[in-house]
């Protein structure tokens, strides 16, 4: 089978799967569309243990109300559930979700989640066929065409979401600078030690925990893992922290630096932007 029989092979394949992926999201049988999706609140948060581990994140208290039974139900992060809670305080809304008829299966995520129509892994799919019919015409007709087909496309694409990105920069500076500033405190500093199973190598992460109470008397603690020097050594050092009133999660202990990265943001994605266009524009060049 030469280049050419095997990527059509490749494109038929990632094509069945992206049409079955969306037929079955417009049947509404999709894992997403079968997940009930519900808001809970945290009810009381558990104080980090210095020199603990950060998996399962930061140990909470949820209550929700299940409409299936009626009733107001009170379950735990402990174990794997789902997205890890890096920033907790009594009274926070999070997401609870479990497959339909399992509420024991339940799962967390940091905000409320939407109903979703689970069209992830057939738009994955979908990328997937477009990768093939690209490299299957750099095969058949020459590199040049390899370039048109990849970087036009996303050269369009990241052009028609940049007024996006400009936005969402403005609302950033608008909140950096509306911020309030509280006094906090590193309550713990978290260790965890991963071993390579190939080499044997292993490395360490460390996650200083910080603890504050807003101006409004919200109990915060939550990761802070940048902006925070020698962060190994950090713990019961006190620091400043900068927070955003409607949402305390969002909280900095540089807001400078957040201007900084936010501004380079914006350029990395106007730079994104040149470096396709110009790949498109040699592509049609070399023809």
């Amino acid at each position: 089978m030469g280049w050419a029989e095997f990527l059509v092979l490749w494109c038929a394949m990632w094509g069945v799967v992206a049409l079955a992926g969306y037929g079955m999201s417009l049947a509404g049988m999709t894992k997403a569309q079968r997940t009930v999706r519900l808001t809970g609140r945290i009810e009381r948060v558990r104080a980090p243990r210095h020199g603990g581990s950060r998996r399962g994140g930061i140990s909470v208290v949820v209550s929700y109300h299940d409409p299936a039974c009626g009733q107001r139900i009170t379950v735990t992060n402990d174990g794997e559930r789902g997205e890890m809670i890096t920033a907790a305080w009594p009274g926070r809304e999070i997401g609870v979700s479990h497959p339909r008829g399992r509420p024991h299966a339940y799962r967390f995520s940091n905000a409320p989640e939407e109903p979703s129509r689970g069209l992830g892994r057939p738009s994955c799919a979908l990328f997937l066929v477009y990768v093939g019919l690209v490299v299957l015409a750099a095969v058949d007709r020459g590199w040049p065409w390899a370039l048109i087909g990849f970087a036009g496309p996303w050269a369009v694409y990241a052009a028609a979401h940049l007024p996006g990105t400009v936005r969402a920069r403005n609302d950033r500076l608008d909140r950096l600078a509306s911020m309030q500033t509280v006094p906090g405190r590193v309550v713990a500093v978290l260790k965890d030690v991963s071993v390579d199973q190939d080499d044997g190598h292993t490395w360490t992460t460390i996650t200083p925990v910080v603890s504050f109470t807003t101006q409004e008397g919200t109990a915060v603690t939550a990761h802070c893992t940048s902006h925070l020097a020698d962060p190994a050594g950090a713990y019961g050092r006190g620091v400043t922290v900068h927070y955003t009133p409607a949402d305390p999660a969002d909280f900095t202990l540089d807001p400078l630096a957040e201007r900084r990265s936010t501004h380079q943001d914006l350029a990395f994605h106007v730079l994104v932007i040149v470096v396709l266009a110009a790949a498109a524009v040699a592509g049609v060049a070399f023809l």
